[in-house]
């Protein structure tokens, strides 16, 4: 099950408490006070590893304890410190504060380890008290406190691309072509449930997709699933829009729907460079295609010069990788425009490429 949200509450350990006890031995007068310290409680750590994609495995714990230290015993010995608490999540997960709303932690790196709670020291024997006036002390610390934290774990996935678009339109079909994921693919709508992360092999290189449910208007309002799973595609630098040729909607509905429902959710992700690709070009002809592909350039607002950057001919639009360039793209403009198909492979491999160019420059 994948789960991307859970509250926590962390303890660590409580300390050892001190010892009161006294030298008794037949040939040592006046032997004096030898209670040993209490134990430090255990600590409580947050720690990376890329091999956990969920944070399903809380689900049936969500109050986790670090070990108390051991109290202290005669013969000055200390008791053992009690075993820190280590707290396994996946990249991306961002640790809030529950009470406050105030965001404490945001774990990125693969095998970090973060100190999150100390635990209490543990307290002093009597034999830190004797003096000349006190000779027998009759009492000892108690250890300190744990430190208790009321926590929300939320996910967010890592990924270089991520995939936006309406139900059904190939996305899933894209990412388990490109890469090796495997999403469940059908012909009905909102046939992924859960983000789907896959790794893209360039050269020597490779970066992350991120493929996350169907968005539908609305879904700023809580319509559909896409607004629950935003969130895994904030981190990214590198959205495409994928837009269905063979749809009922419309293409100029799709796209204003898409932007419009983005910036709804997060301005900041609006504002992320992007590219388009027009999607199941294999459910029509090449001359549909073409006319298709024209019009939708019209409406984006690209002139003459502006289908010439991207390589468009009056023929069937099939490219090379070399026919693409993302270093020209702005903002204001999708980065390139390509229509392909999953089902018959076309233009998925110059794609990849183009896609592959962005992430460099945004990693630059």
């Amino acid at each position: 099950m994948f789960t991307d949200s859970v509250e926590l509450t962390l303890s660590s350990g409580k300390g050892g408490a001190g010892c009161v006890a006294f030298r008794r031995e037949k040939y040592v007068l006046q032997g004096g006070p030898n209670g040993g310290d209490g134990g430090r409680g255990g600590d409580v750590y947050f720690k990376v590893d890329n091999n956990t994609h969920t944070l399903a495995h809380f689900q049936g714990n969500k109050n986790l304890k670090a070990e108390k230290g051991k109290p202290g015993s005669g013969s000055n010995m200390s008791g053992r410190m009690g075993q820190r608490l280590v707290v396994v999540v996946p990249p991306g997960t961002q640790v809030t504060d529950l009470e406050t709303g105030e965001l404490l932690l945001d774990l990125l790196e693969d095998g970090k380890e973060v100190l999150f709670l100390e635990g209490g020291r543990g307290g002093l024997g009597n034999v830190h008290f004797k003096s000349s006036t006190n000779q027998k002390p009759m009492y000892a610390q108690p250890g300190e406190p744990e430190t208790v934290r009321l926590v929300k774990l939320d996910l967010k996935l890592i990924a270089d691309v991520g995939l936006v678009g309406f139900p059904n339109v190939g996305k899933s079909t894209l990412i388990s072509t490109v890469s090796n994921a495997r999403p469940e693919v059908a012909n009905y709508e909102f046939t992924t449930l859960t983000p789907k992360l896959g790794q893209i092999t360039i050269d020597y290189d490779s970066y992350i997709m991120a493929d996350i449910p169907g968005i539908i208007g609305g879904a700023s309002e809580g319509k559909g699933l896409g607004l629950k799973f935003l969130r895994h595609i904030e981190r990214t630098k590198t959205l495409l829009f994928m837009i269905d040729l063979a749809s009922y909607h419309e293409l100029k509905y799709q796209y204003e729907t898409l932007k419009k429902e983005l910036a709804t959710f997060s301005p900041l992700l609006a504002e992320r460079n992007y590219a388009i690709a027009l999607t199941r070009c294999d459910a029509m002809s090449p001359e549909e295609v073409v006319e298709k592909t024209n019009s939708f350039l019209e409406l984006v607002g690209l002139d003459a010069v502006g289908k010439s950057r991207f390589g468009f001919t009056a023929e069937f639009p099939t490219y090379e990788q070399e026919s693409f360039d993302a270093g020209f793209y702005d903002k204001t403009l999708p980065a390139f425009i390509v229509p392909i198909s999953s089902a018959i492979n076309l233009n998925i491999k110059p794609l990849t490429y183009a896609l592959y160019q962005m992430v460099v420059s945004e990693r630059k």
